[in-house]
């Protein structure tokens, strides 16, 4: 089950989750994962200081995806799909689109806050 989240919504959603990751991809299409810390500014992601590795994966291909697992079992991962380019030292993000997701198999897990139940999720 996949909830979409505002993008102005984003910086309250990722305040929930601690480190993930960013995914990276190289022309040739392999693809480097590396743990961070985003923070969101002015509607972007700001990536701090990502490795020489993902740095060339984005020279080479823009296209990101960030992950960040859930905080307890069976809860929600924030998935977020964007473009980034060179901010100084950092990388900056610009989300396309970011969702909730849980798999129906770990409907178990805990509901939201609002007691809406297992199949939604406001943001």
């Amino acid at each position: 089950m996949s909830i979409p989240v505002a993008v102005d919504k984003l910086a309250e959603a990722l305040a929930e989750f601690g480190a993930g990751y960013l995914l990276t991809a190289s022309a040739e299409g392999r693809v480097k994962a590396l743990t961070v810390e985003p923070t969101v500014t002015d509607g972007a992601v700001l990536v701090p200081g990502p490795s020489r590795g993902s740095a060339a994966n984005i020279a080479a291909n823009a296209q990101v995806t960030l992950v960040f697992p859930p905080a307890v079992p069976h809860g929600y991962t924030l998935i977020v799909d964007g473009t980034a380019e060179p901010a100084g030292d950092d990388f900056r993000v610009t989300p396309q689109a970011a969702v909730l997701h849980r798999p129906s198999a770990h409907s178990d897990g805990p509901p939201p806050p609002d007691g809406c139940g297992h199949d939604c999720r406001p943001v």
